[in-house]
């Protein structure tokens, strides 16, 4: 049902731009957290991701007193077995991976099917790696995006060439409410941390998902 598209995550540098921290002065309130690496070092013995031809394993990310960082990030060029395309690629760690497909699989290609009767060709990443406070208020928590354990997707493409933007779509035509709504809704299933434009003004204009670690039942869907 779905129309494959070919990348090469190789050739695609643009991500190394969200990678870069851009100062060696710490911003954040932070605190050391071995198990992180200890979490994500289990997801790549387990081989829960592979490489492809649009996802590829980058070396080791560490900044800021190593307090950010991922172990061996992966560097994804699309999702959804390969469908839809990440613009630019993301780069996310082991764990992120799945339930980036997950969310794509089960909610956002049904969601378009379902409204317009159409596929997703790409979404607009607006960030995804980025050493940096959260909402980038100096002086706030280490942001999940500094564990490259989150991606900010700030559009969707149809197969048609359509795309509808969290901006302009949240509060814009029927069809795209409902579009973007599901899209949201359904994200809470997935990841522990799941932000739009109902949460705060720095939202506006993306949708912020997360696997913060939590309680059960204890996540924050907003």
């Amino acid at each position: 049902m779905l129309r494959r598209l070919s990348y090469s995550v190789f050739g695609i540098m643009t991500v190394l731009a969200l990678a870069s921290c851009g100062t060696t002065t710490r911003n954040f309130v932070a605190s050391p957290e071995p198990w992180r690496k200890s979490a994500e070092a289990s997801c790549l013995r387990a081989g829960v991701v592979m490489e492809s031809p649009f996802i590829a394993q980058r070396s080791s990310l560490s900044a800021a007193d190593d307090l950010c960082g991922a172990v061996h990030p992966f560097q994804v060029a699309a999702v959804g077995g390969g469908a839809v395309a990440l613009v630019p690629n993301a780069l996310v760690n082991c764990q992120m991976v799945p339930a980036l497909d997950q969310w794509v699989d089960d909610v956002v290609i049904p969601a378009a099917h379902a409204v317009y009767g159409l596929g997703v060709a790409q979404m607009k990443v607006l960030a995804s790696y980025s050493c940096r406070p959260m909402n980038n208020v100096y002086g706030a928590k280490l942001s999940e995006h500094g564990h490259a354990n989150a991606v900010d997707i700030g559009a969707f493409t149809l197969t048609n060439g359509r795309t509808i933007t969290v901006l302009t779509g949240w509060n814009g035509s029927d069809a795209d409410r409902r579009f973007l709504h599901a899209v949201h809704d359904g994200a809470c299933q997935t990841f522990t941390t799941v932000l739009g434009p109902g949460y705060n003004a720095e939202h506006h204009d993306h949708f912020h998902v997360d696997l913060m670690p939590r309680h059960v039942g204890h996540g924050v869907c907003e």
